[in-house]
């Protein structure tokens, strides 16, 4: 798998994304917000968490316009795959390519620590359905919101990839960080469930030294999808 690692300014998470995805067995390059078009034969676009721009107007606001954009988006139409995480999850919604907007959290207050997700529904980025994760998250607008005929439609589509939950894997409010609908932590778009985005960053619990490799089960599903489908 040849994986994009894109950087616009303000984004904090583009090294542990490149080391995660190169564990994972991708060969890794990165693209810079002002270029235009992708390097010939990318499979994996990933848009790293931070703070694009320093979150002014919206979180995702101003990159969304970034003129790589074009590029990714047009990577997304033709079926390749596309990451968005915590910030990169919000450009993601700005610019249209996911469905819903990332909130201020209910509480009002930054989230920083370990939760439990369950995954709700199989697709190239995650594994078996009910399989429980532990991964970090570090955001203050991650309460993901969407209107009622969004959510029948992802609920029927099986495009709501990762929903917070406990460590035996029940869903309830006591147990979502930042008051998302549905407990929703994480979203696929496409008809082929290419596009993924979630709040959580799975590149930060990708090896024991840093607690765990929950996260990088994501990125190894993808990569193996990749390998099948060459």
């Amino acid at each position: 798998m040849r994986a994009v690692v894109v950087l616009f300014p303000g984004l904090n998470a583009d090294a542990e994304m490149i080391r995660t995805l190169e564990l994972a067995g991708a060969k890794v390059s990165t693209v810079w917000y002002g270029d235009t078009e992708l390097p010939a034969g990318t499979d994996l676009v990933a848009i790293p968490g931070g703070f694009s721009y320093g979150d002014y107007l919206r979180c995702g606001a101003i990159a969304k316009v970034g003129p790589i954009m074009n590029a990714i988006a047009a990577h997304a139409a033709r079926g390749g795959y596309v990451l968005g995480v915590c910030n990169g999850f919000q450009i993601l919604t700005e610019c249209g390519l996911l469905p819903g907007a990332l909130t201020r959290n209910a509480h009002l207050r930054f989230e920083c620590k370990d939760v439990f997700v369950k995954v709700a529904s199989e697709g190239p980025f995650t594994p078996a359905t009910g399989s429980v994760l532990r991964l970090p998250i570090a955001h203050g607008e991650g309460r993901y919101q969407a209107t009622p005929e969004v959510l029948a439609k992802l609920e029927a589509e099986g495009r709501i990839a990762l929903v917070y939950a406990t460590a035996n894997g029940d869903v309830h409010d006591a147990v979502n960080p930042n008051g998302s609908v549905k407990n929703i932590a994480g979203i696929y778009g496409g008809p082929s469930k290419n596009v993924l985005g979630l709040m959580p960053h799975p590149e930060r619990m990708s090896e024991e030294c840093l607690g765990g490799r929950d996260g990088i089960t994501l990125f190894e599903a993808v990569v193996r999808r990749s390998r099948v489908a060459a």
